[in-house]
């Protein structure tokens, strides 16, 4: 069910009730809800054209956010201000508050940033994304857009593996798909907060034929490190090593898409169409498995030794060849 358009504070809660009642679900107090639903604010960010990330994520970059701190802490998706040179928060009024960046992780792809001037809203509360299976009733809730809360089912729970040597342990994947997704909150039947909207994909359910939706960030894996993102801008367990490769694949077979700008893999004579065979002499069977063999090796710094058939060889002959990784901290142009 899509419910219909609203501004945040002009949103009739009996609609967004009645979807979770129309489930079967325990629906949470109204004043929680209009909390909640309160707290979706707006996120704009501008990115210097020189950015790394400015070819594949643009340079003007707008989403979703939710309010989880009274000092103006936001939560978001990070790809949404990573890199920025500045960014704002806006309210469901369209008053642009200028905001600073608090932290990013790599890892979940959490971002925090902070309004500098006061937003008046009620922070949101956590919630237990693990407790979350499959067929349970939940709210996509985005700032703006036509259809700005969609009440939806989570349809899956799995890893999912980004091209961008991204792995997400226990992703939440829901159905039917929210259309502004990018940092959109995905909130339960209490009114607490359970996840980030991350992507739309196109397998949200797998079998027996893939199925629209969105993947979602899980909120519990912010709680470890929220304290240091906010006090160090990252967390302090050291970084898996980043060989600057996106990739994809077929039938198990990891192939290179692109390598990033003076990378290592670039460095190293890693080019677009090269298929991976494994790390080290063991084989690798599809991307998820490639990125936790890689991880295996060591720290950020380490060298990998990857094994690889170059595109265009006439004898299929597999070579070995040794990527310096690095940080990708190092790699972005982070401010």
């Amino acid at each position: 069910m899509i419910l219909a358009p609203f501004r945040i504070h002009g949103f009739v809660l009996a609609a967004a009730l009645a979807a979770l009642a129309a489930a079967g679900s325990r629906a949470a107090e109204p004043a929680s809800i209009a909390d909640v639903l309160s707290s979706v604010v707006g996120v704009r960010s501008e990115v210097p054209e020189d950015a790394r990330t400015a070819h594949s994520l643009g340079t003007r970059r707008e989403g979703s956010g939710i309010v989880i701190g009274a000092d103006g802490l936001v939560l978001t998706i990070g790809y949404l201000i990573l890199e920025a040179s500045s960014t704002e928060i806006i309210g469901a009024d369209g008053h642009a508050v200028p905001a600073a960046i608090v932290g990013y992780d790599h890892n979940t792809g959490f971002g925090l940033l902070r309004a500098k001037e006061p937003l008046d809203l009620k922070p949101v509360e956590f919630g237990d994304s693990s407790a979350l299976s499959q067929g349970d009733l939940v709210l996509a809730v985005s700032f703006g857009g036509a259809h700005p809360v969609v009440a939806t089912r989570v349809v899956s729970r799995r890893t999912f593996a980004g091209y961008w040597e991204y792995l997400l342990e226990n992703a939440i994947f829901t159905s039917p798909p929210h259309f502004q997704y990018g940092g959109a909150a995905l909130i339960g039947e209490d009114g607490r907060l359970l996840g980030i909207g991350s992507l739309m994909v196109n397998d949200a359910v797998r079998e027996p034929a893939p199925v629209p939706g969105n993947m979602f960030v899980p909120i519990d894996g912010l709680k470890p490190i929220l304290q240091e993102l906010v006090e160090n801008a990252r967390p302090s367990r050291p970084s898996h090593p980043w060989l600057g490769l996106y990739t994809d694949e077929a039938k198990g077979r990891v192939f290179v898409t692109r390598t990033a700008s003076n990378g290592p893999a670039e460095k190293a004579g890693i080019k677009a169409g090269d298929i991976i065979i494994g790390v080290d002499g063991r084989r690798v069977s599809g991307m998820t498995d490639f990125f936790r063999k890689v991880w295996a090796v060591g720290d950020a710094g380490v060298e990998v030794p990857i094994d690889v058939l170059p595109l265009g060889t006439e004898d299929f002959t597999i070579e070995r060849v040794m990527i310096r990784s690095r940080d990708r901290y190092h790699w972005l142009k982070l401010n």
